[in-house]
């Protein structure tokens, strides 16, 4: 082993600092630098690979393996990929470890599973599993914080599928930081992925997450890895949903709803029926708008209340939609909605925590609020969605058809939609409006 210096490594970007400094030099990030030890001679062993061409490869490209839960298989592009490295990130106690234990369960009839953890000992680990009701007597476990001996116990076991419960607790012989520390987090999971990658097994890492609600550790662990998933949950709401933010198999910002239950996670197969409540629906304030969840459309219930400011500054909050673009919004609809609302305090919410970041409920918000402005309830049986610029204008969204189709599905009877979003044939039971501008919106919603 060649000789060890002390540095300080940005947690942010990963880059090195000779001493230690508030501010990052590289990414500019404060607070970001930590002490750890690196060696002034290279640990990187030549692996021996071969070039070959892609002829000569007898893979099948479209294997993947099914994790018992499709709204899991559809967050991961189709399901489990063969020598794919998926990073799990979320709050503590949001069921990271429940869900993959449950995966384990399910997957192991296809595929051997090593469950690798060393944050619980092994009796912890089977006192989930019965409260669970796992039937998972050959599951193979191992309770350990050496990287080196899981991945010599998944090679004699012939693991298909490894599960790391969490990256923070391992740790490789070779440096002598602390587990959890910039340098184990990289060389871990560096070796995870040269590992996954040579012998074609499919790795699960549970991280934990840092106040922000980030990954802990330095940013290039989520650059190494080829699936990033995050847990989103609204404490007051018993449904969780998984999202992912980078997916090198399938569609990335796609989303699984699962609801927590005595037994463990038990998936929502219709997501659109829990974040509608029919019997508001006919209450002025609240509008359905059909959103884009990465590749199927979700209708959402957008409520939002205009009351009399108390003071010279009124408020503007929003829950699950973008508060500044609200504000903007707000303008535009005084400009070319004839709503007077400078002295009101006006409150946007998407029922049931969900977090909307496309303009498509630009329209469904606007409507929402003049809805509570007036006083009158919006059409029985109404869906909306579009975008509004800042000169009053109803611009069109992506997927208008599939959007228009979902709410037909789910029977709504009339949608305002932007005009160039109107379909050819409009599905049978919906009647379509199109529209131009914000005030022909206003006309056809009242």
């Amino acid at each position: 082993m060649g000789k060890l210096k002390t540095a300080y490594v940005c947690a942010e970007c990963g880059a090195h600092s000779v001493k230690w400094a508030g501010q990052c030099p590289e990414c500019s990030a404060w607070n970001t630098l930590s002490e750890t030890r690196i060696s002034s001679v290279s640990q990187v062993v030549p692996s021996g690979a071969e070039t070959t061409t892609l002829g000569d490869l007898q893979l099948d490209p479209e294997e993947r393996h099914a994790t018992g839960f499709s709204e899991f298989d559809r967050v991961l592009g189709g399901g489990l990929v063969p020598g794919a490295v998926v990073l799990l990130g979320g709050d503590p106690g949001v069921g990271k470890s429940t869900l993959l234990q449950q995966v384990s369960g399910r997957i192991e009839g296809q595929v051997a599973v090593l469950y690798a953890t060393g944050e619980e000992s092994l009796r912890q680990v089977s006192q989930r599993a019965r409260r669970l009701g796992l039937d998972s007597a050959t599951l193979q476990v191992l309770a350990d914080t050496s990287l080196e001996n899981v991945l010599a116990e998944a090679g004699r076991t012939d693991a298909g599928v490894i599960i790391i419960d969490s990256i923070q607790t391992m740790s490789v012989a070779e440096l002598p930081s602390a587990p959890g520390s910039v340098a184990q987090l990289r060389e871990s999971v560096g070796r995870l992925v040269q590992f996954a990658k040579q012998k074609d097994i499919a790795v699960f890492i549970i991280g934990h997450v840092t106040k922000e609600g980030a990954i802990a550790g330095p940013r290039v662990v989520e650059h190494m890895v080829d699936t990033v998933l995050y847990f989103e949950n609204d404490p007051a709401s018993r449904y969780t949903m998984i999202r992912s933010v980078k997916n090198r198999f399938g569609a990335t910002g796609e989303m699984g709803v699962f609801a927590m239950t005595a037994t463990g996670f038990r998936e929502v197969r219709n997501p659109s029926a829990i974040f509608l409540s029919r019997e508001t629906l006919t209450q002025p304030g609240s509008l359905v708008s059909v959103a884009w969840e990465g590749s199927r459309a979700l209708l959402v219930e957008i409520q939002a209340l205009v009351a009399d400011g108390n003071g010279g500054y009124p408020k503007r909050l929003a829950q699950g939609v973008d508060q500044n673009r609200l504000a903007l919004l707000l303008a535009v609809l005084q400009r070319h909605g004839n709503a007077e609302l400078g002295l009101e305090d006006v409150f946007v919410n998407v029922v049931g925590g969900l977090r909307i970041a496309e303009t498509a409920v630009d329209l469904p918000s606007l409507l929402a609020v003049v809805s509570s402005f007036r006083d009158r309830p919006c059409r029985e049986g109404l869906v909306s969605f579009g975008e509004v610029g800042l000169a009053g204008e109803v611009r069109p969204v992506r997927y208008g058809e599939e959007r228009i189709m979902t709410a037909a599905q789910q029977g709504f009877s009339c949608a305002i939609v932007p005009a160039a979003n109107v379909p050819k044939r409009a599905p049978d039971g919906i009647a379509v409006i199109g529209v131009r501008r914000l005030s022909d919106a206003l006309d056809a919603a009242f």
